[in-house]
């Protein structure tokens, strides 16, 4: 796809989420507590070095990085999003929580960034992305965008919703539904891609499913992982 192509779909995109979380963003983290399953668990295994940084693609309202943050007081913090108005209410909440001087938001699509020009650096010891690969129609790209500014040694978390094999039909079909109408289309091979990108990058997928089959979690990363694929 041309730059001019991915420039007009990241700026559709972007209108779309300002659509769709216009009056949201303001109980956001209030209404997706109960069945955003995982997120808590990929913080506390993220373990960056201390003074070391992360990254969050798909941040929304911050509310990840700010717990991250202070569950991590040596590392610095950054995330990125398309949604203008989620990044307003991320910033707000950053700075009420006092973290304004080590988390960074930036609005840019997380499929097709440059770090060093959003955040004048090119690596990262942790990527994460929660919850947001089932609403970023090119998915696949921000797995790689994700992957390929780890740096030495890092690694790539992600947890979303998975495809709820133990849930009967009553509940899987109305649920599906319900997330459609916000957008949202879990991915079905998301532990395939996880795997084919950890091989393409001579590291190692760690993929699981959760509550029955809710949610799948991957960490993709290790001593392998140099910012760039093999070969």
């Amino acid at each position: 796809m041309s730059g001019q192509g991915l420039e007009q779909d990241s700026a559709a995109g972007a209108a779309l989420m300002d659509r769709i979380y216009g009056w949201q963003r303001h109980i956001y983290d209030v209404t997706r507590k109960p069945y955003l399953l995982g997120r808590d668990r990929l913080i506390a295994d993220l373990q960056p070095p201390d003074g070391g940084t992360v990254l969050e693609l798909g941040c929304g309202t911050a509310r990840n990085l700010i717990a991250a943050a202070r569950r991590y007081p040596n590392v610095r913090f950054f995330g990125i999003d398309l949604s203008s108005v989620m990044l307003d209410r991320a910033r707000r909440s950053i700075d009420r929580a006092g973290l304004g001087g080590r988390v960074v938001v930036a609005q840019g699509d997380a499929s097709a960034f440059d770090p060093r020009i959003v955040f004048g650096r090119g690596t990262f010891d942790r990527v994460f992305i929660s919850y947001a690969l089932s609403m970023i129609p090119p998915w696949q790209r921000s797995v790689e965008a994700g992957l390929a500014v780890l740096g030495e040694g890092g690694e790539l978390s992600c947890v979303d919703f998975g495809q709820m094999q133990r849930y009967p039909a009553v509940v899987r079909g109305p649920f599906r539904a319900w997330l459609a109408a916000f957008h949202v289309t879990p991915r079905a091979d998301l532990a395939e891609v996880l795997e084919a990108a950890a091989r393409g990058h001579g590291a190692r997928a760690r993929v699981e499913t959760l509550h029955g089959g809710y949610a799948v979690y991957g960490r993709v990363g290790g001593s392998a992982m140099s910012g760039a694929p093999n070969g």
